[in-house]
């Protein structure tokens, strides 16, 4: 029996893709997230804003099994995302963390390599209070690192000292 349980699972898509795979998983009625940062682009006569995926070759499906099928006939979708054998499936609260990250205008950085586990901390206070995230040291400043898992991705933000506490 294939199982009913909804679920967020991160999809492979052609490169430079990303939004128009999204917008056809949206008109097929699949609920979908594309993780979307805005960035200064440079031309040779002028500087535009634009908004580009975060991870780029990814986005999110929230899912039965019964879907896979339908989301891998979608135009753009190259695959799944296995860890471990299995398709990986990503926690709910990790896509809410990531929409509240997106959804301030703090600078991120995204790194494509997995970080090494460090102290795990309880932000406490200010726009990213109650995520747990792990504490990492890079180019000697005290940087909060929230990891995305099964992805292999680490996305790395700036706060205050004061706002975090051991978990």
């Amino acid at each position: 029996m294939i199982g009913n349980t909804y679920m967020w699972y991160p999809v492979y898509t052609r490169s430079r893709a990303e939004k128009k795979a999204y917008q056809e998983l949206c008109r097929k009625g699949i609920t979908s997230y594309l993780p979307l940062k805005k960035t200064v682009k440079q031309w040779s006569d002028r500087k535009k804003i634009v908004e580009e995926a975060l991870i780029k070759s990814y986005l999110f499906v929230y899912i039965s099994a019964k879907e896979y099928a339908e989301v891998l006939m979608t135009n753009g979708i190259g695959r799944f995302l296995y860890f471990s054998g299995e398709i990986a499936a990503i926690p709910e609260q990790q896509i809410n963390d990531l929409k509240l990250l997106l959804a301030t205008d703090t600078e991120l950085e995204l790194y494509d390599y997995d970080i090494q586990p460090g102290e795990k901390v309880l932000i406490k206070a200010g726009p990213f209070k109650g995520m747990i995230a792990e504490m990492a040291s890079i180019h000697n400043k005290q940087r909060i690192i929230l990891r995305l898992q099964n992805m292999g991705y680490a996305i790395n933000i700036n706060t205050s000292m004061a706002f975090i506490e051991p978990f």
